[in-house]
């Protein structure tokens, strides 16, 4: 799920339901079942915002509070009690990405269309293409390249040394704070998450141009298409009226 947060106000801007495929719960004692089970989650679950707006707003507030307190942007995890309902900070680091920007960036454009292979959430603003390599486990890493389209259902921390070869990521599962989708946010490359099917309808060998310079929708283009990229340094705007 996704939620976004007017900072100044506090306001809910907007919310967007996540697919919420795979839950983890308590294994039964009584069936010999030790430890965590991860089960298919109920649609009821599915379909239902795991956030009331009240517990966003608070979740807000402990991440200004925590921004303020280090006096730069955070990346922070959190946690909810399964059966209290408390809220808990879990982890707080200085976010590494926009921090470190400065006020140059690059605009990639591309400059003919094709075919739509699979769409996902876009991570990142660029473009990027090469040959799709898809990856079930850490087993087949070394069958990845430089330059290749790493494609996968879900991405593990395992596999970071790998994804630095990739030019664009492309996975079945995940939201904007997926691991593919900050590892993809450290390395400066693209992804697009959440494509439901990509595995199945993508295949290793085939060329693809990864495209997240088209907004919030990300798109995986059959073959490798023409692209342009341009640096623009920050100017100074005028204050709206407003």
């Amino acid at each position: 799920d996704e939620f976004y947060v007017h900072k100044p106000t506090r306001a809910l801007v907007s919310k967007t339901l996540g697919g919420k495929a795979i839950k983890m719960i308590y294994g039964d004692a009584g069936l010999n079942q030790s430890g965590t089970l991860e089960v298919a989650t109920p649609e009821a679950e599915r379909t239902r915002f795991s956030l009331a707006d009240d517990e966003v707003r608070r979740l807000a507030d402990m991440a200004l509070a925590i921004e303020a307190h280090y006096g730069r942007p955070m990346d922070i995890e959190w946690a909810k009690d399964g059966e209290t309902g408390e809220l808990w900070i879990v982890q707080a680091r200085p976010e590494t990405v926009k921090a470190r920007a400065g006020h140059v960036a690059a605009r990639y454009t591309l400059t003919a269309g094709g075919e739509v292979r699979v769409t996902g959430r876009a991570i990142g603003q660029k473009i990027g293409a090469g040959a799709v390599r898809l990856m079930a486990n850490p087993a087949a890493m070394h069958t990845v390249e430089a330059g290749d389209v790493l494609v996968a259902d879900m991405t593990e921390p395992d596999w970071e040394p790998v994804m630095k070869r990739a030019s664009a990521i492309v996975t079945n599962r995940g939201g904007r704070n997926c691991h593919a989708a900050i590892v993809a946010r450290e390395l400066g490359i693209p992804a697009v998450v959440g494509c439901g099917d990509a595995t199945t309808v993508l295949h290793s060998g085939e060329p693809v141009t990864v495209s997240c310079a088209e907004g919030d929708t990300g798109r995986v283009y059959a073959g490798v298409l023409p692209f342009t990229v341009e640096d623009d340094a920050a100017v100074e705007l005028p204050e709206p009226p407003v």
